[in-house]
């Protein structure tokens, strides 16, 4: 079990740390302090891969997409936030590939990721479940769009929906909520709802059934 430093003051100071000791899991940073995350469950994990697949298949390079693993360093916007985030899955741009050959965290000095998918966790009652939703929908949102990561995904796999958001300014505009047997697209199919990800072709339901 890792043995976490007490305090750190800077970001710097928590990834050279952990860089030495070589840390296992993953950890978000939280008022200087490290909070190790749960595992992800199954239907998570199942679901990530699942985009994974459909990007890849869509011609993104796999090199490019990360479920799971990438962190993400966030500005603190609220008392307790996290400094850093692990998305469900991260699609970076081709000149991460040589930011990220040590380590794969974007820091704040580098571009953003090119889009961000979160799966909504689902609680063990309403209460906890409209917690999670909460900090997903509201506070990880402000993060990203303080870090001008121009597309986000927020997938609820209980209702079954992909919400897509666009980011315009310094606010995300909600694109278009989708349902099982909704292509992801704009109202009354325009274009592409997937603003960074035009090439991409894909039903709501296929992440939740892959046999549509």
């Amino acid at each position: 079990m890792t043995q976490a430093k007490a305090k750190f003051t800077t970001f710097e100071e928590y990834l050279s740390y952990s860089d030495e000791i070589d840390m296992e899991g993953r950890y978000e940073l939280i008022n200087g302090e490290l909070a190790e995350l749960p595992p992800e469950s199954r239907l998570n994990s199942t679901i990530s891969v699942r985009i994974l697949l459909a990007l890849v298949a869509a011609g993104i390079p796999i090199e490019l997409v990360h479920p799971g693993k990438c962190e993400v360093q966030v500005p603190l916007l609220r008392p307790n936030d996290a400094a850093n985030r692990f998305p469900d899955l991260v699609v970076l741009r081709q000149e991460h590939l040589d930011l990220t050959k040590r380590r794969l965290t974007i820091t704040l000095d580098m571009p953003p990721p090119r889009l961000i998918a979160e799966v909504v966790s689902p609680g063990n009652t309403n209460r906890d479940r409209d917690y999670i939703c909460d900090r997903d929908y509201i506070h990880k949102r402000a993060q990203y769009a303080a870090i001008a990561v121009p597309e986000y995904w927020l997938i609820d796999p209980i209702a079954q929906t992909v919400t897509v958001l666009s980011l315009e300014g310094d606010t995300y505009r909600e694109v278009g909520v989708f349902g099982h047997d909704d292509a992801l697209r704009a109202p009354r199919r325009q274009a592409n709802a997937s603003i960074a990800l035009a090439e991409l072709a894909l039903n709501a339901g296929q992440l939740f059934d892959p046999q549509l």
